[in-house]
């Protein structure tokens, strides 16, 4: 069983020291191994080892970190692709690479959706390496935003609440999820969610694990609740379906999703890690 969720991991040094130098950021351009990260169809590119694609440094707007001693650096993307484009080339991408594409995604997306400042309207420049922008009119700073979701697994007997949404494959199953709302905690959103999603009343909710999620740039918070009943009102307008799977079921899907009651997440989503610690358990 892995360790952490995929995405998850230390990736490159952030370097936060440097970035408040432009005059450094910009002589690390010129590092004898200062690399520049490859874009394709708005993705990272990823080879056929698993790892990602760099080359020699031509117009480098954002620095990633380091690698050792050695420059990482990212063009903003002109166009960045979403998870279900995505989900067709991760299957590739190597987990300890992983971090560095969610970051360069996540980063990459940011800033084309991020050009003009919110508080006057002005254009805003990058600052501090890519990892801010500045409004040269009213002095605002921006910051790369992260939104948080809950994903949980919500227990009853033994058996585990999933359910599908209508845009997932046939037969796809995976934990219930949804924003963190303004004024809540954590446990109060997994409560709220599993609410009004599948009409169920939770207790002893859980944190497990969080995982960062760059479609655009999410951070799920996974975790467990356990429900109160197994009455279930199914919200149509959220879910197509849910359902409650037994352990076994659970198990057999994850070893062989061809037969089993299930199709399971694929192994690059929380989903997936909370149900094998949950198996685990």
């Amino acid at each position: 069983m892995r360790r952490e969720p995929f995405f998850s991991g230390p990736g490159l040094d952030r370097a936060d020291p440097l970035r408040v130098d432009m005059d450094t950021i910009a002589a690390l351009t010129g590092h004898a191994h200062a690399r520049e990260l490859v874009w394709k169809d708005g993705l990272p590119e990823i080879g056929a080892d698993g790892s990602l694609v760099w080359q020699d440094v031509s117009a480098p707007e954002l620095f990633l970190g380091l690698e050792g001693d050695q420059p990482r650096f990212s063009a903003i993307p002109r166009s960045v692709e979403g998870a279900r484009a995505a989900f067709g080339v991760m299957g590739g991408l190597s987990a300890d690479q992983a971090p560095i594409f969610a970051a360069a995604l996540s980063l990459g997306g940011w800033h084309r959706r991020h050009r003009f400042c919110a508080n006057c309207g002005s254009a805003t420049r990058i600052v501090r390496g890519g990892w801010s922008r500045l409004c040269p009119e009213c002095a605002a700073e921006h910051y790369p935003r992260v939104d948080p979701v809950v994903i949980m697994l919500a227990e009853h007997g033994g058996a585990l609440l999933l359910g599908r949404q209508p845009q997932y494959p046939p037969r796809r199953y995976s934990a219930l999820a949804g924003f963190v709302e303004a004024g809540e905690t954590i446990e109060d959103a997994v409560a709220r969610e599993l609410k009004e999603e599948a009409g169920i009343a939770v207790c002893d909710v859980t944190y497990v694990a969080s995982q960062p999620w760059p479609f655009p740039s999410s951070l799920m918070i996974g975790c467990e609740a356990q429900a109160e009943s197994r009455q279930l009102t199914i919200d149509t307008a959220e879910l197509e379906d849910a359902r409650w799977f037994t352990r076994d079921e659970v198990a057999a899907a994850l070893r062989d999703p061809d037969t089993g009651a299930f199709q399971p997440p694929p192994r690059f989503a929380i989903a997936r890690t909370l149900m094998e610690r949950w198996l685990a358990a």
